[in-house]
């Protein structure tokens, strides 16, 4: 009897301890978090504040004295940023479409195929990802120079074809997925690409809306290579038009420079607010282990 009260006592404290730990880390974590979202959340109020521009709120307030439209106003009467919305829009859509055709289909032959020399094809891709892009940046420049593409969307969606992490995301993921799936299938005649497309890209969502949201993120805020490769002022994107942002003279007004970046970053949390799920459950799936 006294042993049995022992272990509940014990399991009590253990319980208790538990509680205690995660009510720590909880707190801990939050406070990380209110860190990271206080820099957005006065960027916000700066932007709804009317006279932001005149005498920007300092020390940094995070209520709004004067709510106003007058900043959004201000940043679309010339229409200069919806024609960058527009233009990172379109390049953004067509780097996740060509990279996600590249990535799924290198990453399924990298994990399923079967052929010689797929395990060094994997450590070379590997390889590339340690090449900081400014080595490649003037060659890259120089072949679209060459080929008349300066100022052009396309040296800003092509090169999205290679992709050395989206292909291991995705090979690390068809990995983790069951070989008796394909057996099955080539049993009843389907041929590699049926395979492919029929049994294992509709189980492959939750990696795809991953590398989905990572590609558009990178595409949407790439700054340095638009900037190189777009000489004109209609193909500017979103990140360049933040940049370029001033009133006559040069000196920034900070309600309205505020209010650029507010309106910068709101397509990237409406794809993340859509896709989030489907990085849970990739994340979930990883630890499936393949037959």
């Amino acid at each position: 009897m006294k042993r049995l009260q022992g272990k509940e006592a014990a399991a009590a404290g253990y319980k208790k301890r538990t509680q205690i730990s995660n009510a720590i880390i909880f707190c801990c974590l939050a406070l990380v978090g209110l860190l990271f979202i206080l820099p957005f959340v006065w960027m916000t109020v700066v932007s709804f504040e009317r006279y932001a521009n005149v005498q920007p709120p300092f020390p940094p307030s995070f209520i709004v004295k004067n709510p106003s439209w007058f900043n959004f106003k201000i940043i679309t009467e010339n229409g200069a940023l919806l024609k960058a919305y527009r233009n990172s829009l379109v390049i953004a859509v067509f780097s996740v479409a060509v990279n996600m055709v590249a990535v799924m289909l290198g990453g399924y032959a990298l994990a399923k195929g079967r052929f010689r020399g797929k395990n060094l094809i994997f450590t070379i891709i590997l390889c590339t990802m340690m090449i900081p892009f400014e080595t490649r940046m003037i060659p890259m420049f120089k072949m679209f120079a060459n080929l008349g593409l300066t100022n052009n969307f396309l040296p800003l969606i092509l090169p999205n074809i290679i992709d050395g992490f989206g292909l291991m995301l995705a090979r690390n993921f068809f990995s983790k997925l069951p070989d008796s799936l394909g057996e099955a299938a080539r049993i009843d005649g389907a041929g590699p690409l049926r395979v492919f497309a029929q049994v294992y890209l509709p189980l492959s969502t939750p990696i795809m809306a991953t590398i989905a949201i990572l590609k558009f993120m990178d595409s949407w805020n790439s700054f340095l290579w638009p900037l190189v490769i777009l000489t004109g002022t209609e193909t500017r994107t979103v990140p360049i038009f933040i940049s370029a942002f001033s009133y006559e003279g040069g000196t920034r007004a900070a309600g309205s420079t505020m209010c650029v970046a507010f309106m910068g970053i709101i397509p990237v949390l409406i794809v993340f607010l859509l896709l989030q799920k489907y990085i849970i459950q990739s994340i979930a799936l990883s630890g499936v282990k393949g037959e």
